[in-house]
């Protein structure tokens, strides 16, 4: 009989127990708003706005069960000239965020101007050429007599031949 191994579970698993206490210090019963924001409102602008807080408003009769919770309000932090863009998209934001939940919990949105933390991006890797390629660039702009031209062109050939590599490697 074989040992039993653990069974391996995905990353986003643990995203709730490792995050849970801060996002319901700030309002977010779970890690689905800020994880699929940029399905909800759209590449476009998911690049620009961020998700903060969800700001629920007290109830007036705490011990009361059948009095149903107001809507909240989502806090968004978005940058400088894009806070007009998602003024107007306001209500279509809300709509999506509360289709994304199933049920009417965001009543309005509020807006904080401030910079978007955003995920670096790799910057891509020069191309590597073969010893053939870069002298058949060489022989190309030898017959150009001033050096900085023939330099830029140089370059400019580096780059055509490599990034035409790059996509004959990656198609089937």
């Amino acid at each position: 009989m074989r040992p039993s191994r653990p069974r391996t579970r995905p990353l986003a698993d643990f995203i709730n127990v490792c995050l849970g206490p801060s996002l319901a210090a700030q309002g977010f019963a779970a890690a689905d708003v800020i994880t699929a924001w940029p399905e909800i409102v759209g590449e476009r602008l998911a690049e620009f706005t961020q998700p903060l807080k969800i700001e629920w408003k007290k109830r007036r009769f705490p011990g009361d069960p059948d009095q149903r919770p107001e809507p909240a309000t989502l806090v968004v932090r978005v940058e400088g000239a894009f806070a007009l863009e998602l003024q107007h998209l306001a209500p279509i934001v809300v709509e999506r965020v509360n289709a994304h939940y199933g049920w009417r919990c965001i009543g309005r949105l509020a807006m904080r101007q401030a910079p978007v933390r955003r995920a670096r991006r790799e910057k891509p890797r020069p191309p590597t050429l073969s010893a053939a390629d870069r002298e058949r660039i060489a022989l190309a702009a030898e017959p150009i007599e001033e050096e900085g031209l023939r330099a830029a062109l140089g370059r400019l050939g580096e780059a055509v031949l490599g990034s035409a590599q790059g996509e004959a490697a990656t198609k089937p």
